[in-house]
């Protein structure tokens, strides 16, 4: 099944800044291209790092309140955290100011794998680089929704081409397949169990779809042959595998 790779959304024009790059300038390239991060490279224009203007920041937090009462307690010693932000508040370069390491992606990883990097390093920007780690492009939260634009009719096409056809050997008039807002309906009655539940399976991972509707039907409950039994054929036992 084909998916929309990031190479597909990412932007190639990408603002960067060495490693040695001075505190001002960094502010000045996030304030003067109006974004909210950048991948640092070093000379072979590799990412080593990304910084955000949560990390500039830091310097401002740091600061000392001239009107603030003096601390009359003894601190505790600082945490790994507070050491890491009080050392980006005196940072002077990008590379001072810079987080590590930095998450990245391929451009031949899907926006589905991208959107799930993203999640789980709760970032905004995704630097996408080469098999060595050479800056090639970024990818933006605003990048990966594209996706979501895909019209219903492409949709509904995949479905019955990818799914139905290819993948479960069916031919398309035993399902109904309709599609409203990404929302995709399944609705019809097949031989097995299994093919319902891959059908709807792969359905949800097709890029667009917002969700999915399940009206199928089967005839024979096949749930206690699997993985091995008789009714798994083709491509459909890797996804069998997966349920």
């Amino acid at each position: 099944m084909k998916h929309d790779k990031v190479g597909s959304v990412m932007t190639t024009e990408v603002v960067r800044a060495p490693y040695g790059a001075p505190f001002k300038e960094v502010a000045r390239l996030l304030a003067g291209h109006r974004i909210s991060g950048l991948p640092v490279v070093d000379e072979d224009e590799k990412v080593i790092g990304v910084v955000s203007e949560s990390d500039l920041l830091a310097r401002q937090a740091e600061t000392p309140d001239p009107y603030a009462p003096k601390r009359r307690f003894r601190l505790l010693p600082p945490t790994r955290g507070a050491r890491r932000q009080a050392a980006k508040a005196r940072a002077r370069t990008a590379g001072q100011l810079m987080s590590v390491p930095p998450v990245t992606v391929y451009a031949e990883n899907t926006i589905a794998e991208a959107a799930r990097t993203m999640a789980q390093n709760r970032v905004e920007r995704l630097p996408v680089v080469d098999e060595e780690d050479r800056l090639v492009g970024i990818v933006t939260r605003r990048d990966l929704l594209q996706v979501f634009l895909r019209p219903d009719r492409e949709i509904r096409s995949e479905v019955i081409d990818e799914v139905l056809v290819r993948s479960l050997w069916l031919t398309p008039q035993t399902v109904t397949v309709t599609v409203h807002q990404g929302v995709i309906t399944l609705d019809g009655h097949v031989e097995r169990r299994s093919e319902a539940e891959i059908a709807v399976s792969m359905s949800r991972r097709i890029d667009g779809a917002v969700g999915v509707v399940d009206k199928l039907t089967y005839r024979f409950d096949d749930a206690h042959l699997r993985p091995d039994g008789p009714a798994v054929h083709g491509v459909t036992e890797d996804w069998l595998r997966k349920l």
